[in-house]
């Protein structure tokens, strides 16, 4: 089949691309890579059985916690398949529902990871705010709606982003950019009008994740005023100990994000290697570096992650 024949999307075979200029090199390439993932699924995974073991971290805190490691083993088993079959295989093909499949499963988990690092602002926010209601607020079975809802949210929101892919003709190059089907790269490719693509994709990124962002934003400077509000230090600083994980994670999440947001829209003279490198980090660094961060900065997840590992070893 031609490249640039125009055919039914169904019956479409994207080639996806691994490191521009470095293709030799992709057996070596692929040794950080696997170590990355590793730590992932490992990390996330203990995170999670520590959670669901142990008593002591049946809070709510700890209970968004593991919905956080969910959505990050959710989102490295996303592209797992196509980023090492590329270094390992030189598999570049994938057909367009695959590749439509693909991209929903990393747009779900992005949406469902920020509306996570929400729930868990407002979690910090009423736990200093309002500390004597919180184990009313937060009540388990309220915990377990948000959850609920944070998956139907991000169903509902990018179902129709997704669909509206199969109404596009195809008859430029099927090479995509990234060793992964991403919304853009895919519809920078189709001869077809994609300006209704690109105003429901932007709305429903705006309507969860821009959203998202600006209500973090705001729960967190309703606890500076209230942390700011307390006399003692001592008390300052621990009500602000509190909140560095999740800050954390909300930098390793939304940096990366709208580094690769910029990258597409406003980088298209950037070399290869720079769309490439942002795109891994933005799927990669949050779920390797959550499980790190709170197990270093939380005293209970890390003395759970210890108790863990040490019943093993005896």
């Amino acid at each position: 089949m031609s490249n640039f024949q125009n055919t039914t999307p169904t019956s479409i075979i994207f080639l996806l691309t691994g490191v521009p200029g470095l293709e030799t090199f992709h057996t070596w390439i692929s040794i950080p890579f696997c170590l990355l993932y590793i730590t992932a699924l490992s990390g996330n995974s203990l995170i999670l059985f520590a959670i669901v073991t142990q008593p002591s971290l049946h809070e709510p805190m700890y209970y968004f916690l593991s919905m956080l490691s969910t959505t990050d083993l959710g989102l490295s088993i996303s592209t797992l398949v196509t980023m090492l079959g590329i270094f390992w295989f030189d598999a570049r093909g994938i057909s367009f529902n695959a590749c439509l499949s693909q991209m929903f499963f990393i747009k779900l988990f992005t949406v469902m990871e920020s509306s996570v690092l929400l729930a868990m602002a407002f979690d910090r926010f009423v736990a200093i705010c309002n500390p004597l209601r919180y184990a009313t607020i937060l009540t388990d079975s309220r915990i377990a709606q948000i959850g609920v809802a944070i998956v139907i949210r991000g169903t509902l929101m990018l179902t129709p982003m997704v669909a509206l892919l199969k109404r596009l003709s195809f008859c430029r190059s099927h090479v995509l950019h990234h060793s992964y089907c991403f919304h853009p790269d895919v519809m920078k490719l189709s001869c077809t009008d994609t300006r209704i693509n690109n105003a429901v994709g932007l709305t429903a990124m705006i309507s969860t994740v821009g959203v998202d962002s600006i209500l973090i934003l705001l729960s967190y400077i309703l606890i500076i005023q209230t942390v700011l509000s307390i006399a003692s230090p001592e008390e300052r600083k621990k009500a602000f100990s509190t909140c560095i994980s999740h800050i954390g994670a909300v930098a390793i999440f939304y940096f990366p994000l709208i580094s690769l947001s910029f990258v597409h829209r406003f980088g298209k003279r950037a070399p290869a290697y720079v769309h490439t490198t942002i795109a891994n980090t933005y799927l990669l660094i949050p779920p390797v570096m959550n499980p790190i961060i709170y197990s270093v900065k939380t005293k209970q997840i890390r003395r759970a992650v210890i108790k863990i590992l040490h019943s093993k070893d005896t």
